[in-house]
């Protein structure tokens, strides 16, 4: 596995004020990009808050001995890191935000504040539409063919970059906790579900 950071913005965020229940607003269902999808349920506004990205909060030694979810597909994990000791795992206590798939031309992003992740709307969306934030995947080692395989982004974007992978120009300056490929961090190829 590789050693992996889900990237989210961490600037300050306006307060959040309580967001209208998820089942109206969005819903999940099957995606035209890849297995499950989450699509705005009515028409919603750029700027806002959708949902929070919830689920158990765990080290980062936990997730690793967690490892893989899903042995047979190891790369599908629902794992958000949220910084150098904690992670939110998705797969325990988490909601309808983990089948938010990745596209390298998004409608909304993930967002840190206070060590709660919140995904908002960066444009508006039309009802129908699907939400998409870019997973920016970090790894500590090259950028080789094989390792874009692994992660591979099915978005159709014109921009699409081919893989979950962040830039590496993007990733500089974000740390990870080791560069060993068996510690696996962020959301890795979250959206490989069934």
């Amino acid at each position: 596995m590789s050693d992996v950071t889900k990237s989210s913005r961490q600037t300050p965020a306006p307060a959040k004020t309580a967001a209208k229940p998820a089942s109206r607003r969005i819903q999940v269902r099957r995606s035209g990009v890849h297995g499950r999808g989450v699509y705005a349920g009515t028409d919603l506004a750029e700027g806002e808050t959708l949902i929070e990205y919830v689920g158990e909060i765990i080290t980062w030694d936990e997730a690793l001995r967690r490892h893989p979810h899903d042995p047979a597909d190891p790369n599908h994990t629902f794992y958000f890191h949220i910084d150098e000791e904690r992670v939110i795992d998705a797969k325990f206590g988490g909601n309808s935000s983990r089948w938010i798939n990745h596209s390298c031309a998004p409608n909304c992003e993930s967002e840190i504040d206070e060590g709660r992740v919140f995904i908002r709307a960066l444009r508006n969306i039309p009802a129908g539409q699907e939400l998409f934030y870019d997973y920016g995947l970090v790894i500590d080692e090259p950028f080789t063919p094989e390792l874009k395989a692994e992660y591979p982004c099915w978005c159709g974007a014109d921009a699409c970059r081919g893989t979950l992978l962040a830039p590496k120009e993007k990733a500089k300056g974000k740390k990870s906790k080791s560069k060993n490929k068996s510690d696996h961090k962020g959301k890795g190829g979250a959206k490989r579900k069934a």
